[in-house]
């Protein structure tokens, strides 16, 4: 079932909301996470946080090297903490921080 104009719109508004200066590239990357069917149950600046930190840590970060290394996830996650927090304040998006309220 496709993404219906108001979620759309909705995704959109979230993402200038919570990261202003986030680069269009990234932004459409997030935009079609966020827009996936097993999303459609959060609300959409729920569905942007999650879309964006996980696009953030699996490209920005050494996440993956780490977990293919043998770390479990929370250590992993432990280690990229920092890389994920400076492309968020570039972002101008620390909104998206988990432990931000909103």
């Amino acid at each position: 079932m496709a993404v219906s104009a108001k979620r759309r719109k909705d995704i959109a508004q979230a993402l200038t909301l919570l990261a202003p200066r986030m680069p269009f590239y990234d932004a459409e990357q997030i935009r079609e996470a966020a827009s996936a069917p097993h999303m459609r149950a959060l609300t959409a600046q729920n569905a942007v946080r999650l879309a964006a930190l996980a696009y953030i840590r699996h490209t920005y970060t050494d996440y993956d090297k780490l977990r293919d290394e043998g770390l479990d996830k929370d250590s992993a996650l432990y280690w990229v903490n920092d890389q994920v927090t400076e492309i968020l304040n570039q972002w101008q998006a620390a909104a998206l921080l988990p432990d931000a309220s909103t």
